[in-house]
């Protein structure tokens, strides 16, 4: 059964590989090589983020299986840091189920933010059908999406 829980200063290390291991496995979906966003394999940054922002794991019985961060940016803003979910459990749904869980552990959020790499076609796609419409672009090769809320809505 996947769970959405806080995560904790223990699930760091863990966060850390299952993040790399979905990072790196974008190479199979246009990526230039293994690799991913600053701290993507780093224990220590997934515990820094923790404090910084609103840091979730995805659970699937005993296992953490992915994450996500939101960051509140004020005046009913939250920007969508980072989602990920480990390669072998993608493809089941969990994404779509992360997101329903977040509209609705974020009822107060008017306007939601994230980016994603320009050759990520895969995301961009995800990201469009979650309802999330590009809205510009980050130097040096990304997308930015955003998701207005309805008013009184959480989808």
């Amino acid at each position: 059964m996947i769970r959405f829980e806080k995560a904790k200063a223990e699930d760091a290390k863990a966060l850390a590989m299952v993040s790399q291991r979905a990072f790196d496995d974008d190479v199979n979906y246009g990526a230039p090589g293994p690799g991913g966003p600053p701290g993507y394999k780093s224990d220590r940054w997934q515990s820094k983020m923790m404090k910084m922002g609103k840091y979730y794991k995805i659970v699937d019985g005993l296992r953490i299986i992915g994450g996500f961060i939101a960051f509140d940016m004020g005046e009913g803003r939250y920007e969508l840091g980072r989602i990920f979910i480990d390669p072998g459990c993608q493809n089941r749904g969990i994404g779509m189920r992360a997101f329903e869980f977040i509209w609705e552990e974020f009822p107060q959020v008017e306007r939601w933010t994230l980016g994603t790499p320009e050759w990520n076609e895969r995301t961009r796609h995800f990201y469009a059908k979650m309802g999330f419409e590009e809205v510009g672009k980050e130097e040096p090769d990304g997308i930015l999406f955003e998701k207005r809320m309805p008013a009184g809505e959480s989808s």
